[in-house]
C-alpha cells in the first residue's frame, strides 16, 4: 500500500497511532500479535516505520479491533 504525505502529514504516523491505540487498550505487541494472528516483529517494524505499511487485511482488522476508522489510523483524519 502507498500512502503519499503532504507536508502536515507526518511520515510514520501510522506506526504512532497504532502504538498509541495498543497502549491505550493495555496490550503489548505480544498480545496484540496473537489476536490478529501476525509476528510481533511486524507490529514492532510498524511502529517505528521500518516496515511498510499493512495490507488490506491488516488494516480492515486493526480498525475493527481499535474501533477505528481506516483513514484515522494511516492520518487522513484525526477524527476515530
Amino acid at each position: 500500500m502507498l500512502i503519499v504525505y503532504n507536508d502536515s502529514m507526518e511520515a510514520n504516523i501510522f506506526g504512532k497511532r497504532l502504538k498509541e491505540l495498543r497502549i491505550q487498550s493495555d496490550l503489548t505487541q505480544e498480545k496484540l500479535s496473537n489476536i490478529l494472528s501476525i509476528h510481533q516483529t511486524t507490529i514492532s517494524f510498524w511502529e517505528i516505520g521500518t516496515r511498510d505499511e499493512p495490507g488490506m487485511s491488516s488494516l480492515i482488522a486493526l480498525a475493527n479491533y481499535f474501533d477505528v476508522s481506516i483513514d484515522y489510523l494511516v492520518g487522513r483524519t484525526d477524527d476515530y
